[in-house]
């Protein structure tokens, strides 16, 4: 195994970003115009972060890590990443909140209008489980 390396996605890497992304249900519609920081390794994506931004907020997003790689960290080293070169505040839906408060974030009643998933966004996943976090920026 070579070094894993944590870095912004470039263009070339969006084939990886999207095959992973479709593995896992993490893909989106028009995700290639949104930054994604990867862990690659020997060319290959094995994890990726998404920053997608709206309107009214910056959404984390579609974090995943291939399962061959899992428990080596990459995800939390992707999060840590991500968040140094952001400004400002963002948001999350999740249904592991105690996973993304170790990073700062926190459970939030303000949903910013963009962040209101329509109900074909939620299919197959738990909405009564998920929940809308938030992380002051610097």
């Amino acid at each position: 195994m070579g070094a894993m390396g944590i870095r912004k996605a470039r263009k070339p890497d969006f084939p990886g970003v999207l095959e992973l992304a479709r593995t896992y249900g993490l893909n989106y519609h028009d995700m290639e115009a949104d930054d994604f920081w990867v862990a690659e390794e020997n060319g290959r994506i094995r994890g990726i972060c998404g920053l997608k931004k709206h309107s009214d907020c910056q959404e984390l997003c579609s974090l995943g890590v291939a399962t061959n790689d899992r428990g080596r960290g990459l995800a939390s080293r992707l999060v840590r990443a991500l968040l140094r070169n952001i400004q400002g505040q963002i948001y999350l839906a999740t249904t592991i909140p105690e996973y993304f408060a170790r990073f700062g974030f926190y459970k939030t009643d303000h949903i910013p209008r963009s962040m209101i998933k329509k109900p074909e966004w939620c299919e197959g996943c738990q909405p009564e489980k998920c929940q809308v976090m938030v992380r002051r920026g610097r």
